[in-house]
């Protein structure tokens, strides 16, 4: 499973985007509970931390809006964290 960060997450997680190798079944809130016990950097100033901006964030799995976190997700699918956006 791949998961890409976007604006606030990636600067939170300190990367573009990062894979796990998680056991088959496993659902999206499974996939966030791996991405949180990654041991990161402090987030530069001002960044809020990892944890925060995933409770606010939305979610992708293959470039559809997830909404249950119950959802499954494959080894070969992308999960992309999208953060609440400013600005338009």
């Amino acid at each position: 499973m791949k998961v890409r960060y976007f604006a606030a997450a990636r600067a939170a997680a300190g990367l573009e985007e990062e894979k796990f190798d998680l056991p088959e079944g496993t659902t999206v809130a499974g996939l966030l509970d791996a991405v949180l016990g990654v041991e990161r950097p402090e987030p530069p100033a001002g960044t809020p931390p990892l944890p925060r901006v995933l409770s606010r964030s939305s979610f992708l799995l293959n470039e559809v809006a997830v909404r249950d976190q119950s959802t499954i997700v494959g080894p070969d699918d992308v999960v992309d964290v999208l953060p609440p956006f400013a600005g338009g």
